[in-house]
C-alpha cells in the first residue's frame, strides 16, 4: 500500500504554498524549483486543486496561487481526494473481486485500513504541518537559509 506520486506531489505543493502564503501569490515556477516537481505536472495538479476550491489563481504581474481557504480548514485528505487519488490498501482497488472475481479473506481488513488512513489524513491540517519545527527547518533550507545542525534538532511528538 502506498500513496502515488500524484497525491504526494499535491500535498507537497500545497504545503509549500502554505509555507509561503504570507509573501503573496506563489508562482508554480517557484514551487517547481523548490520541490523539484515538473511545472507541467504542477499545472495539472493545480487545475484540480482549483476546481475543488483548495487554491485560487491570481492573474497578472506578481500573480500565482494562494490558498483557497484557511490553513486550519485545509486537510491532507481533501488534497489527496481533490487530485482523484485514493489511499487503498486492498489488492483489488476496493472492487471486491480479489480472488477469482470474489472477495478474498482479507479484503475487509485492508479496506478498513484504507478507511483508517483516510480518517488519519482527514485530521491533519496544513496549519498543523506548517507549525511543525521539522517542516519549518526543511523549508528554510529550501529557501536558501542555513539549516540548523543535526544536534540542534528537537524531537517532536507525532501527529495525533
Amino acid at each position: 500500500m502506498r500513496l502515488t506520486t500524484k497525491g504526494r506531489y499535491a500535498v507537497t505543493a500545497m504545503l509549500d504554498l502554505a509555507l509561503h502564503a504570507n509573501t503573496g501569490p506563489v508562482s508554480l515556477a517557484d514551487i517547481s524549483s523548490r520541490q523539484e516537481i515538473s511545472l507541467s505536472y504542477l499545472e495539472q495538479l493545480f487545475a484540480k486543486l482549483r476546481q475543488n476550491q483548495l487554491v485560487q489563481s491570481v492573474r497578472g504581474p506578481g500573480g500565482g496561487y494562494k490558498l483557497g481557504r484557511a490553513m486550519d480548514e485545509s486537510f491532507v485528505a481533501q488534497i489527496v481526494d481533490a487530485v482523484n487519488e485514493s489511499v487503498d490498501a486492498t489488492h483489488c482497488g476496493g472492487e471486491g473481486n480479489c480472488q477469482k472475481g470474489e472477495v478474498c479473506l482479507t479484503h475487509y481488513l485492508w479496506s478498513d485500513l484504507s478507511d483508517q488512513i483516510h480518517q488519519f489524513l482527514s485530521g491533519i491540517s496544513l496549519a498543523s504541518l506548517v507549525a511543525r519545527q521539522d517542516v519549518q527547518r526543511v523549508s528554510l533550507r529550501q529557501d536558501g537559509a542555513a539549516a540548523p545542525l543535526v544536534a540542534d534538532r528537537i524531537p517532536l511528538a507525532p501527529l495525533a
